[in-house]
């Protein structure tokens, strides 16, 4: 009954597979990738994922990608602890808080990302302001949500939604920090002043059991 786990370091979506693998407290294999060579690409990737993107489980004979659908398969398969609470109306609001964060935060927050590594030391494209200006207000969303309604995203205990979020504000926090976002960075940070219990909320989330387990390696190297 192994769980075979296939990521790749630094990508927000295989971070989700791994934090809940650890959340749940499973025993699995893992097959660290490298993107820079193509490595999930690969005849035997494209075996399991047709589309060369990461992450991948295998469990047994059964496979699945997509970091949502794994947070469900893995939900279903071994259910305590939770990832999609304890009823049908706990399940409807993660859903719904998971939906609206790719629907209206998730494009804009890694096209920032994205055009951030890419810049290079130049200069970054106006239209980057007006995605910063969105991920802001939805960041506003989130601080509420966690300053009236528990400590979690959703409620008193850790869920999907809180696995399927954490990843990208860290990378978006890691891109932030870099010189030729100084003066768009101005707009988030310092977290802890301009969004208090969304700090606190990323304190929690690295106390999590297994965390360390799961941090980028390759930013570890880079600090």
């Amino acid at each position: 009954m192994a769980i075979h786990v296939y990521w790749a370091s630094g990508s927000p979506y295989s971070w989700r597979a791994l934090l809940a693998l650890e959340f749940k407290g499973l025993s699995y294999v893992s097959h660290q990738l490298q993107l820079s060579k193509q490595e999930h690409k690969s005849p035997q990737m494209l075996v399991m994922t047709p589309r060369g993107r990461l992450p991948v489980v295998k469990h047994d004979d059964y496979v699945v990608f997509e970091s949502l659908a794994i947070l469900y398969y893995l939900d279903l398969k071994y259910p305590d602890p939770p990832l999609f609470g304890r009823s049908p109306e706990e399940a409807g609001v993660i859903m719904r808080v998971i939906e609206e964060y790719q629907a209206y935060a998730e494009e804009h927050l890694m096209n920032i990302v994205e055009s951030v590594f890419r810049a290079r030391g130049a200069a970054l494209p106006e239209e980057i302001t007006d995605a910063m200006h969105v991920v802001a207000s939805e960041a506003r969303t989130i601080e509420a949500r966690l300053s009236t309604k528990g400590d979690w995203i959703v409620g008193e205990a850790v869920s999907a939604a809180d696995l399927m979020i954490y990843p990208s504000i860290e990378l978006l926090l890691r891109a932030l920090a870099q010189p030729v976002a100084r003066e768009l960075s101005a707009r988030f940070l310092p977290i802890h002043v301009n969004y208090p219990a969304l700090g606190r909320w990323l304190e929690r989330m690295h106390s999590l059991p297994g965390f360390d387990r799961t941090y980028p390696p390759h930013w570890r190297e880079s600090v």
